[in-house]
């Protein structure tokens, strides 16, 4: 039987990886601390870079027993300045910035961005916002070619390939651009568990790339990027679109006024708790940790509360990609999860069924009844069994306070259920009778200390279980 990870924490942690945290023996450690998922970072690096990362992820989990979930993240159109001459650039108030199209060095109030539409989509007053917001610029002129005119209204230094966001300008890129259809390809052909799909904005963005997965025949899930006002627009048809949801609060703070987020941040959450869709909260949540051992108390309480308002799971960026202390990052993360998880109230969400007619009305009702039944026994194992995963992520989005043990003949599904709640999925492959199994599955747990002498189980199944059909039963039993 497999261990879960060391930790006993419910939700996930999510750690780019980079240079700082590739090696094998870091990596190592950072599973050891509590990571689950391993998000890629496909605006950073090259595929043969990558593919080193991954095979480690794979290599490790054989080695230590667990089920790593691998995110690769799409850069999307990501628009950027090119570089710069001397590695800086000042921008001074009041003063002109020229931004032209193409390949080139920038210098004396000239820079470049590949983004080919740029002179054609921007139009006179509209805002520009470089490195995350830190430069503000307006708009003054266009040759709708390749040359933009920009007076800049907050200056500072402007380094080599920064972002750059237009909050106010309908950009004319696709979802999936050339180098993402290169990068996706690459993602698929190493079995990933997820793909980021960035700055959505409507839910055809999500079909898109779905057509594409199942074409290629993998078995990839998709986590949707909400990063831009359109997405907010179109929220509720993106989540019935995609897998799972990442609050990118980088872009979407920078797109969006910052004051907007936190409420935004919530109203996700509880939305993709609601549709049964796992959901990320990422960007900045111990930023400071790029550079110092120990994060700020505010960064302690960004984490506590995604933690309390339900998040599946919270992701580092910078701290364990780049930065100076990614085994430090992974480990304070982890601490604050379990503090509050252990003492705090996390929110339990009770999503009675869909309507009588909906396809999986029958399963539903069964999830929504065990997650009632444990809070009213005081359970400490709810036990699904299934193939695609979609009764654990069922009782999973109403975060009952029982663990949730996935056992599964599916090898596909197991280390994509590490980006969900209080998920730990275990191969099993003796589904001979539903009674012989859920005895056989309960003494596994004992073995394994997962349950103890006392513990009320409830297993959840399909009946008869070796048709593997959707999930009908709800049982109750002591250990």
């Amino acid at each position: 039987m497999t261990q879960p990870a060391a930790h006993a924490k419910s939700t996930k942690i999510v750690a780019t990886l980079g240079p700082a945290s590739s090696p094998e023996d870091v990596l190592r450690t950072l599973i050891h601390e509590g990571l689950n998922v391993a998000r890629i970072n496909f605006s950073h690096g090259s595929h043969d870079v990558h593919g080193v990362t991954i095979n480690t992820v794979r290599r490790l989990d054989d080695e230590l027993g667990t089920y790593t979930s691998v995110l690769a993240d799409l850069q999307g159109p990501k628009l950027r300045v090119g570089d710069i001459e001397g590695g800086e650039m000042p921008l001074v108030e009041g003063e002109t910035l020229v931004v032209r199209v193409g390949k080139g060095v920038g210098r004396d109030g000239v820079v470049y961005t590949d983004y080919e539409a740029f002179a054609a989509d921007v139009q006179p007053g509209e805002r520009v916002l470089m490195d995350d917001g830190k430069l503000a610029l307006r708009v003054t002129g266009t040759n709708g070619k390749d040359e933009v005119k920009c007076e800049v209204v907050h200056g500072g230094p402007l380094r080599p390939r920064k972002g750059l966001n237009l909050p106010e300008t309908k950009v004319s890129l696709p979802c999936i651009t050339p180098k993402d259809q290169a990068d996706l390809e690459f993602a698929l052909s190493k079995d990933v568990d997820w793909i980021g799909l960035s700055f959505v904005r409507q839910a055809s963005d999500i079909q898109e790339l779905r057509d594409q997965i199942n074409a290629s025949g993998k078995h990839a899930r998709i986590v949707a990027k909400i990063e831009k006002p359109e997405a907010i627009e179109d929220f509720d048809a993106i989540l019935e679109a995609t897998d799972a949801v990442m609050v990118a609060r980088g872009d979407l703070g920078v797109e969006m006024p910052m004051q907007e987020v936190p409420l935004l941040q919530k109203d996700i959450v509880r939305k993709c708790m609601a549709k049964g869709k796992p959901v990320i909260v990422a960007t900045q949540m111990l930023e400071s940790m790029i550079e110092s051992a120990t994060p700020t108390r505010a960064e302690v309480n960004d984490v506590a509360n995604a933690v309390l308002d339900g998040a599946d799971a919270v992701m580092l960026s910078g701290e364990t990609s780049v930065g100076k202390y990614p085994v430090h990052a992974v480990r304070a993360m982890r601490h604050v999860i379990e503090n509050i998880e252990s003492k705090g109230s996390v929110d339990r969400f009770e999503r009675p069924p869909l309507h009588p007619d909906d396809e999986r009305f029958i399963s539903d009702s069964i999830c929504y009844n065990a997650c009632r039944l444990a809070r009213r026994v005081n359970a400490a194992a709810i036990v699904t069994m299934t193939f695609s995963g979609y009764t654990a992520v069922q009782v999973s989005s109403q975060r009952p306070s029982a663990t949730i043990y996935m056992f599964t003949a599916n090898p596909k599904v197991l280390s994509q259920m590490s980006l969900v709640w209080g998920v730990y999925a275990i191969p099993y492959t003796k589904m001979v009778s539903t009674d012989h199994t859920i005895a056989d599955i309960k003494a596994l747990l004992l073995k394994e200390c997962k349950v103890k002498d006392g513990d009320f189980v409830i297993h959840l199944a399909s009946m008869p279980i070796s048709d593997a059909g959707m999930t009908n039963m709800v049982k109750l039993s002591r250990v």
